[in-house]
């Protein structure tokens, strides 16, 4: 463990982990014409056709995290690079449907398998896809996306601190544990 991560907060570091995901994905999948978040969509977009779906935007940014706002955009982007077909729903004139062209599912598979070999190389020290330590961290870390998070910019009187903005990391990346 780098000296950096020892006494971090693990919000910290999840944000660290992230950052260092997106930006190798970024990196991997740019030669086949996209963004992270763009891959996002396409290997989402794959699965969920090869189970028989089809779904909406608002499906999609649903089954992604993404903001539907963006997962649009996205859509609109992939489908002026011709990997995405965007189409009305008959049942409902509102909503947008979405699936692969025949080169969106050729870039999808080429796009799965590259960033399969980053998955891999970033959990080889826990065992890699298939460790049992690598099964123990998705299973925490399902747990920690299915907390509900009630964002506010109020923060409650007895927090330590009465900015929204938590100041308290610089304490703990600087300090030692018998210091504080």
């Amino acid at each position: 463990m780098s000296s950096t991560s020892e006494h971090a907060t693990p919000g910290f570091l999840v944000w660290r982990l992230s950052t260092k995901w997106r930006v190798a994905v970024d990196r991997a999948v740019a030669p086949l014409g996209l963004t992270h978040a763009q891959y996002s969509l396409v290997a989402s977009l794959y699965g969920m056709h090869r189970t028989g779906q089809r779904p909406s935007q608002r499906q999609l940014a649903d089954h992604t995290g993404l903001e539907p706002l963006y997962v649009s955009k996205l859509a609109r982007a992939l489908e002026a690079a011709a990997v995405v077909d965007r189409t009305r729903d008959p049942a409902d004139p509102r909503a947008i449907r979405l699936s692969l062209t025949e080169d969106g599912r050729e870039v999808a598979r080429r796009a799965i398998g590259v960033v399969q070999g980053l998955l891999e190389q970033l959990l080889e020290p826990l065992g890699g896809l298939g460790g049992e330590r690598t099964k123990a961290f998705s299973r925490e870390l399902a747990t920690l996306l299915d907390v509900s998070l009630d964002v506010s910019l109020d923060a409650p009187s007895d927090s330590p601190s009465d900015s929204p903005i938590d100041t308290s990391l610089d304490t703990h990346l600087d300090s030692h544990p018998d210091e504080e």
